[in-house]
């Protein structure tokens, strides 16, 4: 397997003289919780997490971010939305969470624990017990398009951590013609297809500022932006606060 993800950090500046796409901000002022889930068209147990997640997104009450890993495409299905980044990420929250392996369906909760990705009430209940336990997201992260410009508001709170963003497209349809799935189209959402970290966060109130055009899959594109603390330079912590921006008729 691959080592932990190399995440790419971009300018800031570049890019302001591209065509922007119209977009909104998300509408989770407040999100009760980040969910990540890892999963692959290749394995029979991963389906039901998948629709797990669309629930999820469909009640609006959790940043919701789907990665699909390679692991699995030995078993005569290589998956489309794949790719090593997204097994690299899942292997750092392993080292993280002092596994010595992973599987899938995995989704892990505001960077800090895991669970099956299936189990739509447990996942519920646990984010619900983190936020008694103050390990929610306590800091505030807000995002407003402006013309060609996406703002990105995070507000103050106590600690480092990264300003992440995770790119994703709302909804693919996949018809799966060999391994586990053969003969199944499945619906996948917010699949994430890049990683980037655009800047750090050191407790005091900050903004970022990113060109509209990267959301640059038509009707289909979004972002979630991620405030997370790392252990060390490759390995992922806490989520401290997040949102969602969409493009416009993504988010209709």
């Amino acid at each position: 397997m691959s080592g932990p993800r190399n995440i790419r950090r971009i300018m800031l500046a570049c890019g302001f003289g591209l065509m922007a796409l119209p977009v909104v901000a998300g509408d989770l002022a407040a999100p009760a919780g980040v969910v990540e889930l890892f999963t692959s068209q290749g394995c029979s147990s991963c389906p039901p997490a998948d629709a797990a997640l669309k629930k999820l997104i469909d009640d609006g009450k959790v940043v919701a971010l789907s990665y699909h890993v390679d692991y699995w495409n030995y078993l005569g299905w290589a998956d489309t939305l794949a790719s090593k980044d997204n097994t690299a990420r899942q292997y750092a929250y392993a080292k993280m969470l002092g596994r010595s392996g992973v599987y899938t369906p995995q989704a892990i909760l505001n960077g800090r624990d895991h669970i099956n990705g299936a189990d739509l009430d447990g996942i519920n209940r646990r984010l619900a017990e983190m936020n008694e336990m103050g390990k929610g997201l306590a800091v505030p992260v807000n995002a407003t398009v402006r013309k060609d410009e996406i703002d990105i508001n995070v507000g103050a709170g106590s600690g480092k951590a990264n300003v992440v963003v995770v790119y994703f497209n709302r909804e693919q349809q996949i018809d799966v013609t060999k391994g586990e799935n053969s003969g199944k189209k499945i619906s996948y959402w917010h699949s994430v297809r890049d990683i980037q970290t655009i800047g750090m966060w050191d407790g005091k109130s900050a903004n970022f500022v990113l060109p509209a055009s990267i959301l640059n899959e038509g009707d289909n594109g979004g972002c979630a932006v991620l405030l997370q603390k790392m252990k060390d330079s490759e390995t992922p912590g806490a989520i401290l606060g997040a949102t969602t921006v969409m493009a416009e008729k993504a988010a209709n």
